[in-house]
């Protein structure tokens, strides 16, 4: 058997400045780039035309074509990464596997199965920060621990980035790809999947956009976002190259990609988040979790117009914009006193960009019941938060355009009645 190293694609599907794949190219042996369409991951689907499956899809035949046009190829599994191993040991002399880091508990797991399985034969498993600037480790306060609070955290952050100076890496050895005939490429029919219509944003970083992000990005009207969520999500884009632009650029932009490393940090240090509010005492809270409010409020059918627009969007194209996510999500857990989790749980299937620990972070917040979380008597009145940002209706009236007409339906709950039903249960609940 020929003597080689894998570098293992997972949520990293780029070329530049990707950093397993650079230091994987600069050992001696020939290099064979995998992924491995993961079933844990995918059974879980139930939209079996996913536009997140689609997009990687794409994704993985652009990689692959690169590869071969550099005399190499890559090798492409569908299966359950465990077994996978096991089946490549039998195949290849494995001398090195190489891989980014991933903070998820799911992915910690399989890491570890996979480097206990590797580990049997002495075959290091070399894993690299990539996907974030700092890692849930890196920031910690004067004690050792942990920030609860963004602001020091954000603070921290700051100031190690301007003494670290990170550079993106520079191109990769690419005589070191293993040799190989082109395989064929699995479809997506293969896996149980079709294609989504669903149009994905472009990769490029828009100067203009970033320039003028504070003035114009709490306008769901207005493209005054970057869209790159979803090319952070799965690496087609490097953090390190965004966040560079972003400290030249516009100072509130850079601010956003801290906040995604302060949930993850969140996510390391307190797993138990997933599935629980990061402050133990608002479990105490009884949810109403009324399953026809709950439906209404997925379809974008609650008569609160602009919480329905952002569902409309969501569900029709895969985003949403961040102010209406706030908006939405504190309609769901303050007005109709539904289980964050249950929203967390929607936004995960929809959403292009979702990423746990800020879909996880995000919904805590509006609830109240995460770290930094806005007060449980904070409660957003859709009225307001439509006439400070959508003050002509241009965002609603192009999901909601049946407004004004006996089409529409009628509020599903009236908001005074529900913002003090919401205060008088979170206290209650809360008092000792």
């Amino acid at each position: 058997m020929k003597k080689i190293s894998l570098c293992w694609f997972r949520r990293d599907l780029r070329i530049e400045d990707q950093t397993a794949l650079f230091y994987s190219l600069q050992q001696e042996q020939q290099v064979l780039p995998l992924f491995i369409f993961d079933r844990h991951i995918l059974d879980a689907l139930e939209d079996k035309s996913d536009a997140r499956v689609t997009f990687i899809h794409k994704q993985i035949a652009s990689l692959k074509a690169f590869f071969e046009k550099h005399g190499g190829s890559m090798l492409i599994k569908y299966g359950h990464p465990e077994i996978i191993f096991q089946e490549l040991l039998d195949e290849f002399d494995i001398l090195t596997v190489y891989t980014n880091r991933d903070y998820e508990p799911y992915a910690q797991s399989r890491d570890a199965q996979v480097e206990a399985l590797l580990g049997k034969k002495n075959i290091p498993f070399l894993t690299f920060k990539d996907q974030v600037i700092f890692e849930p480790g890196e920031i910690l306060n004067g004690s050792g621990e942990f920030y609860k609070v963004f602001t020091p955290f954000s603070r921290n952050w700051l100031e190690k980035f301007r003494q670290t100076r990170i550079q993106p890496l520079s191109d990769a050895n690419w005589k070191n790809l293993l040799q190989r005939t082109p395989i064929p490429y699995l479809s997506l029919s293969d896996m149980g999947f079709e294609p989504s219509p669903i149009e994905i944003p472009s990769t490029q970083i828009q100067d203009s956009i970033l320039k003028e992000y504070e003035k114009q990005r709490n306008f769901p009207a207005v493209q005054g976002t970057s869209r790159l969520g979803i090319h952070l999500r799965f690496g087609t884009l490097s953090i390190r190259t965004l966040a560079l632009k972003a400290v030249s650029l516009n100072a509130t932009y850079l601010n956003e990609l801290i906040w995604r490393e302060f949930y993850m940090m969140i996510l390391g240090h307190a797993p138990q988040v997933v599935n629980r509010a990061f402050k133990p005492q608002y479990e105490r809270i009884p949810w109403r979790n009324n399953e026809v409010e709950f439906q209404a409020w997925c379809e974008g059918l609650t008569g609160y117009p602009i919480v329905d627009a952002g569902m409309r969007e969501l569900n029709t194209t895969g985003f949403m914009h961040n102010r209406v996510r706030m908006i939405v999500a504190s309609f769901l857990t303050k007005h109709l006193l539904i289980d964050w989790k249950w929203g967390e749980a929607y936004f995960a299937k929809k959403l292009l960009d979702f990423e746990l620990s800020s879909n996880n972070g995000g919904w805590q917040w509006a609830a109240g019941t995460g770290t930094d979380a806005q007060p449980y008597f904070r409660v957003f009145n859709p009225d307001s938060q439509t006439e400070k940002f959508d003050k002509e209706l241009r965002y609603i009236k192009k999901w909601v355009p049946e407004l004004g007409t006996s089409s529409y339906p009628l509020p599903i709950v009236e908001h005074k009645f529900a913002r003090n039903r919401a205060i008088e249960t979170y206290k209650k609940a809360l008092t000792p």
